[in-house]
């Protein structure tokens, strides 16, 4: 394993650096009390090719990979402004239709996902399934040509602000009557799909939704891949993409993690009391601050590296690394915000100061996209062996 950036990599971390410090936790702030999407800065990023980086170049991507798209997550979150639909927009659905949509479903979606033009939802939770993906209720029957489709979904990020969605639900096999996964890509003007927001304590920019799709009536084209009367290639799509979701989650923590330490390294260099002699000369302070840098840079190094196996196509390594990724960054993330705030102790929840809602924030990644239990019910049972406990 390179443990060096190449060139290009090195070029895009600044590049996107840059564009964090221009907008940073000043733009970010006022907007996540307003519940109001980072629509200028997603527009700038979408121009200077940092949104669609990881898709084929031929539908207008920036023919890269996940690494590079972790690098844009990072480094956005690391200046204070991140943005949640990365995670979901190219990440998970442009990873799908780029993998599996067909030649014209590539064409309608992914120069749009590329560009930052189209905002593209992921709707796959629900209100009685939670993590069990073979549990949604969600049904998609065939009327003719078309599919109509009902259920409810819960938790779904920025619906508000995008222009399509891809809905996970199930479809009843002809032959054995047992239900079946299958994708569907839409709009979100589509008559039958509503939504309403859910009334959330943690402040961020972008809002999470309850969806009501009642007789939501869609065109056969509507259906990313094969038919699902025909494969089970849906639960293969649906896997495609939470890979790629993990490994933007830890990179969305690290650099969350990276904002609060370089708060607190800043604060406790220039805060002097007790003697007159800054607070960072105090081991009480230094040392929990070098330990959450140690912390970021271990989980840093695991979404690297999961990042890296995913592009190679290791798919299997790819997958445990990922949700190893996910688990240390959200716990380093955690650490580094809960440590930024002790440092400054009561400016720490100060609003100019920059870190009272990240408590919250960080607090988040222990649960989404997948809880801090059930990726250790993974490591146990694919990495150890250890039998399935659920």
């Amino acid at each position: 394993m390179n443990f060096t950036e190449t060139e290009e990599q090195v070029a895009l971390r600044k590049a996107v650096a840059e564009l964090g410090r221009r907008y940073g936790h000043e733009y970010a702030a006022p907007r996540a009390r307003s519940r109001e999407p980072l629509s200028e800065l997603w527009k700038e990023a979408g121009q200077s090719g940092f949104v669609g980086i990881n898709l084929p170049e031929e539908f207008g991507g920036g023919g890269a990979g996940m690494y590079e798209l972790a690098i844009v997550g990072e480094e956005l979150n690391a200046a204070g402004c991140g943005l949640l639909m990365l995670v979901v927009s190219p990440a998970i659905n442009g990873t799908i239709i780029a993998k599996y949509g067909t030649d014209s479903q590539k064409q309608r979606w992914l120069p749009g996902l590329a560009s930052g033009e189209t905002i593209m939802a992921f709707g796959v939770t629900e209100p009685d399934a939670g993590s069990n993906t073979h549990k949604i209720t969600t049904t998609a029957r065939r009327d003719g040509d078309d599919w109509v489709l009902n259920g409810r979904k819960y938790y779904v990020s920025g619906v508000d602000h995008a222009q399509a969605i891809l809905i996970v639900a199930r479809t009843e096999d002809a032959r054995t009557g047992k239900l079946k996964p299958a994708l569907f890509a839409f709009p979100t003007d589509t008559p039958g799909f509503e939504y309403t927001a859910i009334d959330m304590d943690v402040v961020m920019p972008d809002r999470q939704f309850m969806l009501y799709l009642d007789d939501v009536r869609l065109p056969a084209d509507a259906l990313i891949g094969e038919d699902p009367d025909a494969s089970d290639a849906a639960l293969a799509q649906l896997f495609a993409g939470l890979n790629p979701e993990r490994i933007m989650a830890a990179a969305g923590s690290v650099g969350m993690g990276r904002y609060a330490l370089d708060k607190a390294v800043g604060y406790a260099n220039e805060r002097a009391v007790w003697g007159g002699k800054p607070i960072g000369t105090h081991q009480g302070i230094s040392h929990p601050l070098a330990k959450a840098k140690v912390e970021l840079e271990l989980s840093k190094l695991m979404m690297q590296k999961a990042a890296s196996l995913y592009d190679s196509g290791d798919e299997m390594g790819a997958g445990e690394s990922a949700n190893m990724a996910k688990y240390a960054a959200a716990e380093a993330a955690i650490a580094a915000v809960d440590q930024a705030v002790q440092t400054h102790g009561g400016n720490g929840l100060a609003h100019e100061y920059g870190l009272g809602n990240l408590v919250l924030g960080a607090r988040v990644a222990r649960i989404a996209p997948v809880s801090r239990e059930m990726i250790l019910n993974f490591v146990a049972q694919f990495s150890l062996g250890l039998p399935k406990s659920y």
